[in-house]
């Protein structure tokens, strides 16, 4: 899995990290109208969600669980 954690306590519930995951591992948790890990083995990890962050919860490792799909 390559985002290790999503702080419950530190999401403000934006929804910036749902938005701009292309591989739509993200979703909003319609109880607690805060960002969940829905599809962890998508993630391929491009940061885009740890980069876009304005409270930095989430954290992404380094490692590639698998190859990058090429866009072209």
């Amino acid at each position: 899995m390559a985002i290790e954690n999503l702080i419950q306590e530190l999401c403000s519930g934006c929804g910036i990290c749902v938005a701009v995951c292309p591989q739509d591992v993200l979703r909003m948790d319609e109880s607690t109208s805060k960002a969940v890990i829905k599809y962890p083995d998508d993630c391929v990890p491009c940061y885009s969600c740890m980069w876009f962050c304005p409270v930095d919860c989430i954290e992404v490792s380094q490692l590639r669980p698998r190859k990058v799909p090429s866009p072209y």
